[in-house]
Parts: structure tokens; C-alpha cells; sequence
């Protein structure tokens, strides 16, 4: 009998299917030849298989008349789905066996199979290395859609319809589907982010480590996953009682860009600004309330012009932070219901350096009271040596300061004739130099 021992019949058999359980039915795969039982060709049907034989016993009336059916496809690949028809689970080993399970499953018509397949994990090269990665992996926050939803998305349509338009009847072959693979990544840094996924902690060496990491996100488009793996800073500061982010100034995103009001008076804010607002921010996909931002940049690409209380930028630093301060006006526009937001220029952006700015000026670390305000009063400290007060005061008054790296806060200040907003970049951190040298001094020789 076709059924399990102690069963009164077959399990899993389609009660659509008229094939006699107990018959044996032939089918040639290949060069191999297979006798299938009624019961098992009805416990995953209608199908291919099914069909021809129930069409050759209405046409023959005799199951002794019924033909083989010959089809020419692979005979290994075919005795894992007579497993399948045996009531077995079977499961790919990796993606050059899937899309053969695939492909056959879809050509024979093998519903349950096919249902079975679509619901399995993905199996994908990449790099040398082979991975299976359930559906719903990649599905938090950020992470989807993504390169392999998409991806299989494409590749496999529909259950119902994979191979749209082709004629099965009489048809050998299916159309071949070359297994997933991404020859152009590592296997190894995909491993890391799924042990990242997985929550597992994850050891970042290095920020070239880091960049691998983050690159191969964007490659897969993980966005949540990336936003965790930017380098950024989260602590609460018990002074101004406020939740800080630090976060580079080219990771900013603008869903995560915030402006809050001003807080009543005797709040945590400087009192020496009739500030608007200030910016504040959450990472997307990641953060569930908003912290102030403390934006980074580096690179030597801002030059301080202490006189003037102008920063100024260079390269694409001076591209990134107008498009950021164009967002900030267009956020405080849509909170004031104005129609028309500012329009970011030179010179709406000002430079405001505090007694609590921490100061490094080539290489040395510096207290100013207030950088704009007390330069005078430098001159006439006897706490300082002359040397130094004479350096200090000549790189302050003659020279421009190269921030090689910096961190700000943003506030906005309305203008005294109500045209619009200005941008205040309110220095929290700075590493400045003023000479050559002092830059020349921070040189490291090729492979040192």
C-alpha cells in the first residue's frame, strides 16, 4: 500500500486527483526510469505528472494501456522530488540546488513544492562563500525592501506565474535560472552583518573596518542596519540637562533633522542668543526620540574668519552643510507655516565661539573667555607667558583659522530687520591651526 503503516491511506493526498493509489505509474527522467505510485504522484497535484496520467486513463480506459512519460531533465535533481512526493522534506543545500528545485518544480507543477520553495530561505553566493538567509531576516526597520527582496522579487514573480508566457505542453526544458551569487562582495563582512542582525555585538577595529561595513550595507540597502553602524555618540550632558548625538556631518540625513523650539527662559541654553530654535536630531529607522546635535566636521575644510565671526567651507563640505542648513530653514518653515523658507547664503552663517568651546590651537591647548570679545584682555594677563599671549593674540587678530576637525551645535536667530533666519554654528569643540608648520607638524611619513 502507498500509505504510512497503521494509515488507511495515503497522507496528503489531492482529492482532486482520480490517479489509482495503489497503481504504479512510470516516468523516465533522463536516463533513469521511475515507478510512482498513484498516491504519491496525488499527495502534491494537480501537476504535470498527474495530468498525463489521468489524461491517458480517460483516453485509455485501461491503466495497463498508460504510456511512460519521458521528460529530459536530471535524474538526481528529480530523485530529491520523488522524496518530496514520498512525503518527505526536502531542503536545498545551497543556491545552485534551489534554482534546480525550482526550476523542476515549476515545469512538473508542483504546488505544494513550489509553495514550500517560496516560503524558504534564500540561498545566495557571495564572495566564496555560500549563505542561507531566511525572508523575514532583513525585515526590521530600514532594511526593507532590500537587495535580496528585490532581488528574488524579481527573479520569482509570482507562485502562480514564474515563467510567464511559456507553453509547457510538450516542452523538455525549462528555461535555466542562474543560481543567486554577488561575485563582487565579501563573504566575510556579510557574515558580520548578519551576526550584527542577529544581535550579536559586533568588535569594529577600525574605522577601515567600519567603512567595509558600512559600504556593504548600501550595497544591500540595509539602511536601518547602516545608521547603527555610523560612527555617532550618545550620552546625556548633566549641565545643560539635555540628551546629546554626535554625528559626522556627511551622515546626516534629512528625515532625522529636527528643529525645536526655544525653551523658556532659564533653560540649558546660552542666555547671550535670541535663538529661534535649535536643531536636533534621530537617527532614521534607529532612534525613538530626538537628541541635540552636535555635527562634525572635519577634513580641514573649514576656515574661521575671527574678525568677521564667518566660517567658510571648502569642497564638498561647503555642498553639504548649505543643503543641511536649507533643510533646518525649510523644517522651521513648515513650523511657522511660512511659504517661503529661507534661502541659505554666506552671509546668514555665523561662527559663535563660547567660554565653554574646548580649544586646540596648534597643537596647544587654549582657555579663551570669549575669542571675540576679550582679545584684549589676553594681552593684559599676567597668568599667561609673554611668548604665548604674543602667539595667541597674532594667530587670533592676523591669521585665519584651518579647522582640521570640529564639532557644533546649530541654532537659528532671527534676523533684527525680520528678513528671515541666520545659521549660528555655536562651537563646542575645535582643533584648529593657524601656521603651516603647526600642519606640517601633524604630517605622519608614508608607512610610518
Amino acid at each position: 500500500m502507498a500509505g504510512e503503516p497503521g494509515q488507511s491511506g495515503p497522507p496528503n493526498r489531492d482529492p482532486k486527483c482520480t490517479l489509482p493509489p495503489e497503481k504504479v505509474f512510470s516516468i523516465q527522467i533522463g536516463t533513469e526510469l521511475f515507478r510512482l505510485s498513484g498516491a504519491s504522484l496525488a499527495s502534491d497535484a494537480p501537476s504535470y505528472f498527474s495530468r498525463f496520467f489521468e489524461d491517458q486513463l480517460r483516453h485509455g480506459g485501461d491503466t495497463s494501456n498508460v504510456r511512460t512519460l519521458y521528460i529530459d531533465r536530471d535524474p538526481t535533481t528529480f530523485k530529491e522530488i520523488v522524496k518530496h512526493l514520498q512525503g518527505y522534506f526536502i531542503e536545498p543545500k545551497d543556491g545552485s540546488q534551489f534554482v534546480k528545485f525550482f526550476a523542476d518544480a515549476q515545469f512538473y507543477r508542483l504546488p505544494r513544492l513550489i509553495s514550500q520553495l517560496f516560503e524558504s530561505e534564500i540561498f545566495v553566493q557571495i564572495g566564496d562563500r555560500d549563505f542561507s538567509i531566511p525572508r523575514d531576516f532583513f525585515s526590521g526597520p530600514g532594511d526593507s525592501p532590500n537587495f535580496f527582496s528585490l532581488g528574488f522579487a524579481a527573479f520569482f514573480a509570482s507562485p502562480i506565474e514564474v515563467f510567464p508566457g511559456l507553453d509547457r505542453q510538450g516542452l523538455l526544458r525549462p528555461p535555466a535560472i542562474t543560481p543567486p551569487t554577488v561575485p563582487n562582495r565579501s563573504g566575510a563582512v556579510f557574515a558580520q552583518l548578519l551576526h550584527l542582525v542577529r544581535g550579536y555585538p559586533l568588535h569594529i577595529r577600525n574605522e577601515t573596518h567600519r567603512a567595509e561595513l558600512l559600504r556593504d550595507c548600501r550595497y544591500f540597502h540595509l539602511r536601518g542596519l547602516e545608521q547603527k553602524l555610523i560612527p555617532h555618540h550618545i550620552s546625556f550632558n548633566p549641565i545643560r540637562k539635555r540628551d546629546e548625538i554626535i554625528i559626522r556631518l556627511e551622515d546626516v540625513r534629512r528625515s532625522g533633522v529636527h528643529v525645536e523650539e526655544m525653551p523658556r527662559p532659564g533653560g540649558p541654553y546660552p542666555s547671550d542668543l535670541s535663538a529661534a530654535g535649535w536643531v536636533t536630531y534621530s537617527r532614521p529607522f534607529v532612534d525613538d526620540k530626538k537628541y541635540d546635535l552636535v555635527v562634525e566636521i572635519g577634513d580641514e575644510s573649514t576656515i574661521l574668519d575671527l574678525a568677521g565671526k564667518r566660517p567658510s567651507f571648502l569642497n564638498l563640505t561647503k555642498a553639504r552643510i548649505t543643503s543641511l542648513l536649507q533643510i533646518i530653514a525649510s523644517k522651521k518653515a513648515e513650523q511657522t507655516k511660512s511659504e517661503t523658507p529661507t534661502v541659505v547664503s554666506e552671509d546668514r552663517i555665523w561662527a559663535n565661539l563660547t567660554a565653554d568651546t574646548d580649544l586646540t590651537v596648534d597643537g596647544e591647548s587654549t582657555s579663551f573667555p570669549d575669542i571675540f570679545r576679550d582679545i584684549a584682555s589676553s594681552r593684559q594677563s599676567s597668568e599667561e607667558p609673554q611668548a604665548k599671549r604674543r602667539r595667541i593674540e597674532e594667530a587670533a587678530i592676523t591669521r585665519p583659522w584651518i579647522v582640521r576637525n570640529g564639532q557644533w551645535r546649530i541654532c537659528l536667530q532671527p534676523r533684527q530687520n525680520g528678513d528671515g533666519l541666520d545659521f549660528i554654528l555655536v562651537a563646542v569643540k575645535l582643533d584648529v591651526f593657524t601656521q603651516q608648520r603647526a600642519r606640517n607638524r601633524a604630517r605622519v611619513f608614508l608607512g610610518s
